[in-house]
């Protein structure tokens, strides 16, 4: 797979055989936090509909997806995705199928039914196991062999 960052606000990912590799248009653009929600948006949508595709019979070799984002204010956050895929092979007839099978991306249910966010200090590993009882105290004498 090969994600591409298209600009400040959009990504492309295709389908490339090897690892996973994220690219840049130009050395200027850097990967931000936008990037990495959209990519996951848009890796769990083309992987439910490549799966729908390979049980359905279908070619999905030439499927490709982008996405774009705007933002809103009051609080600043992501408005809006728009999840765009061009899939030259697919049979129009099953157009509408495919449309209903990337809205099942697990992503994508979980943009539109919020998760709740639980923001707390971490508190050091040491107190964690003492205080849960998983780490043997320190003896109080020390034998040496």
């Amino acid at each position: 797979m090969k994600l591409t960052l298209l600009s400040e606000d959009s990504i492309r990912l295709e389908p490339v055989p090897g690892p996973m590799t994220i690219e840049a248009i130009s050395a200027e653009q850097s990967y931000s936090p936008f990037h990495m929600m959209a990519g996951g948006l848009a890796y769990c949508t083309f992987s439910v509909m490549h799966s729908w595709a390979t049980n359905a019979k279908l070619d999905a070799d030439d499927l490709t997806l982008e996405v774009a984002w705007t933002f809103s204010d009051k609080p600043h956050r992501v408005a809006r995705y728009d999840v765009r895929f061009e899939w030259p092979s697919l049979p129009e007839a099953r157009l509408a199928a495919a449309k209903r099978v990337a809205e099942m991306c697990t992503v994508h249910a979980t943009l539109k039914h919020p998760p709740e966010i639980v923001i707390d200090r971490q508190t050091p590993i040491a107190e964690h196991s003492q205080a849960d009882g998983n780490e043997d105290p320190a003896p109080e004498h020390a034998t040496h062999s």
